[in-house]
């Protein structure tokens, strides 16, 4: 089948490599001209050391020309353009078209999850989800992995099967796409918790109890929002919040690890400006979100006050020991 991937970011580009090996045609679409020469004539990516594209990638700005034909459109954009990008992708696609969302996160003012955003611009009920525990390097070298798939259409889940499934990526269906997308955005969150934890110097068992505990407000966040708590232990769930919250390569964890650390706000800021720490974003969204819907998640509201309200770490300790 022809598949589309609106993004080139490294998790994109990985998904490339996946679709391509299960013989799809893959077109690959970004916004920026620049972008799209270098990986033509280079076939590499700053993103992601050692990464290939393929031959077969056609890659275009053109975004209507990007999805002529596609059978699935997979959206691998950062969660600010999402709106943006549906906007004007609902003058393009059709009803027999199906939509994989692989981005992370909620947007800011709105607190509205992607499928929420994508919805708001295109009426269709053919949306899925993929989330879960995965670096896009590990992709690119066919590291075996495993994630959860969410869509309340059959068709579409089973799409998404055929397109991306083989040896060494395994996909759980649910759903429960609410659930997971909940999970996908708050792990990010929880990954500066456990960075901040591990900077004041505790040791892993501690990031272990943070975990334990975090899991079931997480729990509650997804009941709260209409969502299935057995989500909590899908690949989505423990997998991902496992993987991002003891990996030193996830930017949140090492942000929150410069916060556990003391280091100075200038620091801090310089971080900020060079890296693009998610979870920032997210924790944003998510702690109006709770408060508009009266929803009591202690893990938020301590790490929302010690990163925004510049609180002593020590307020976390404080309440995993209670």
């Amino acid at each position: 089948m022809k598949v589309t991937i609106l993004g080139t970011g490294a998790y994109g580009l990985a998904l490339s490599k996946i679709l391509v090996e299960n013989k799809n045609e893959v077109t690959m679409w970004t916004t920026f001209e620049e972008e799209k020469n270098e990986l033509l004539n280079t076939k590499k990516s700053s993103k992601i050391p050692g990464y290939i594209l393929d031959d077969s990638v056609k890659i275009t700005t053109n975004l209507k020309e990007a999805i002529d034909k596609s059978t699935l459109i997979v959206i691998a954009i950062p969660t600010a353009f999402v709106t943006d990008v549906c906007r004007e992708l609902k003058n393009y696609i059709s009803d027999n078209q199906h939509i994989c969302i692989a981005s992370k996160g909620i947007e800011q003012g709105t607190c509205l999850f992607i499928h929420d955003m994508i919805n708001k611009q295109i009426k269709t009920k053919k949306i899925g989800a993929i989330s879960g525990p995965s670096f896009a390097i590990d992709l690119v070298k066919k590291i075996p992995v495993g994630l959860s798939v969410a869509s309340k259409c059959k068709s579409t889940l089973n799409i998404i099967k055929n397109a991306f499934c083989n040896d060494h990526f395994k996909l759980y269906p649910t759903t429960d796409i609410i659930g997971i997308e909940i999970c996908g955005s708050v792990k990010n969150i929880l990954a500066i918790a456990s960075g901040i934890v591990d900077g004041m110097g505790y040791p892993i068992s501690t990031q272990a109890m943070l975990i334990t505990e975090s899991l079931h407000d997480v729990k509650s966040l997804i009941k709260s929002l209409g969502g299935s708590k057995k989500t909590i232990l899908s690949f989505a769930g423990f997998g991902d919040i496992l993987l991002t919250c003891l990996s030193e390569k996830s930017r949140n964890y090492t942000f929150g690890k410069l916060i556990g650390s003391n280091a100075s706000k200038e620091k801090l800021d310089e971080y900020k400006k060079n890296i693009t720490v998610e979870g920032l974003y997210t924790l944003k969204s998510i702690y109006k979100l709770i408060r508009n819907k009266k929803i009591d998640i202690p893990i938020i509201n301590i790490i929302y006050d010690i990163v925004f309200k510049e609180k002593d770490p020590i307020i976390l300790i404080d309440h995993l020991s209670i």
